[in-house]
């Protein structure tokens, strides 16, 4: 059934394929900059892939000469901040991500910051409260393929002060284009391969399921589970050739439009609140979680999940699962896919995360104020979540 009224944008470029990284110079100079800023990571300094990057430039008359590799696992205000000073300091006009989910979303609150004219990321927070002013040229290079922040308006940002992970989202957060290259996520061991990939998974579940579903958001989601069910499984166990990385690239991107543009739910609700209150990395909680959620959800979703599990198992499955059967197969999927990647390294349960009852209730009480838990289809309380929680324990 059609919602009444819904809402689809999505705006980034997307350069897919092998030597993408290539067309990056000539994107950003049609873009007016002359000086980005180029962010990323140490892991990524040390391996060369910010080399191998800078080197595209060669020949252009761009100055990538200021480079911020020194972004931590979780983005932080305080980063944020610092390298606005930097920003400003030394004259950058646009801004380059090189990375993963942290990087970009700090290239994303560097953008706030930048085009607001301000030095604190935390004076901007909200849902669509920024005023438009002059656009920064942005652009993204993802290096794992989970997150879809290449191509989100969601920035997930942690204030390490309050120990809580911030959601800003705004329009104005993505990208002008994201480049998806094979060449920068084939050395992604395999244990990160499948922690990303089966966030992408989550977003895609969620994005089909949540309250601002809509056919466009859906569509996306749909094709996005079965590249990933598809393909992750032999680029974490096969060794991560490029057929496969860039199938899971293209999936990550296409479950983060997705859920952009429907928004995620409970799993990401708890999920954040498990990265928050007990340092749970986002991949492994939702790798955790995705089963015991489906379940919470499943009388309400159960023509959902029934839908899901043609591409979540493939057509013979599907064909094979009485009518009334497929919610509960979809479930029982979703369960024994992620349960493989436990031979990586890969927790499933909230106890080999480390994880102690004791925190149950302040993951709970932040998980009911958490943004995404007003989007589930059902409205979790806290004695639910609670529930939730010791199922996945």
């Amino acid at each position: 059934m059609l919602p009444k009224y819904y809402e689809f944008l999505n705006s980034v470029k997307i350069m897919s394929g092998e030597k993408a990284l290539e067309n990056i110079p000539h994107e950003l100079k049609m873009l007016g900059a002359k000086k980005p800023i180029v962010l990323s990571d140490a892991i990524l300094a040390k391996t060369g892939a910010v080399n191998k990057l800078l080197k595209v430039f060669n020949g252009y008359d761009i100055d990538v000469s200021e480079t911020y590799t020194e972004i931590p696992p979780d983005s932080s205000i305080k980063v944020i901040n610092e390298i606005a000073g930097i920003f400003k300091a030394k004259g950058c006009d646009a801004i380059l991500a090189l990375g993963g989910g942290s990087v970009i979303d700090t290239a994303k609150g560097l953008r706030i910051v930048i085009e607001q004219g301000g030095d604190n990321i935390m004076d901007y927070m909200g849902l669509e409260s920024l005023p438009r002013k002059a656009r920064i040229p942005f652009a993204v290079i993802p290096t794992t393929s989970g997150t879809g922040s290449e191509c989100t308006n969601v920035a997930v940002i942690a204030n390490p002060d309050k120990n809580v992970k911030m959601e800003f989202i705004s329009y104005d957060l993505l990208p002008d284009f994201a480049v998806i290259d094979p060449t920068m996520t084939e050395t992604m061991p395999p244990k990160v391969t499948a922690n990303t990939g089966v966030d992408a998974l989550v977003h895609a579940v969620e994005g089909y399921t949540c309250l601002q579903k809509n056919p466009l958001s859906q569509s996306y989601a749909f094709a996005a589970i079965r590249l990933i069910t598809t393909y992750l499984p032999k680029a974490v166990l096969e060794g991560g050739t490029r057929e496969y990385r860039l199938a899971m690239g293209n999936a990550a991107t296409m479950a983060g439009i997705a859920f952009s543009n429907s928004m995620v739910g409970l799993v990401h609700a708890i999920g954040h609140a498990l990265g928050g209150v007990a340092h749970v990395p986002h991949g492994v909680a939702m790798a955790i979680l995705l089963p015991h959620v489906m379940k919470f959800n499943l009388e309400t979703l159960r023509p959902a999940y029934a839908e899901l599990l043609l591409p979540l198992a493939g057509a013979e499955v599907y064909a094979q699962t009485p009518k009334d059967e497929r919610a509960e197969k979809a479930i029982e999927f979703c369960a024994s896919f992620i349960k493989q990647f436990e031979a990586v390294g890969l927790p499933t349960t909230l106890s080999a995360a480390n994880v102690k009852e004791e925190q149950f209730d302040a993951i709970a009480e932040t998980a009911i104020n958490d943004g995404a838990s007003v989007v589930n289809p059902i409205m979790a309380t806290k004695e639910q979540i609670i529930e939730i929680l010791k199922a996945a324990k």
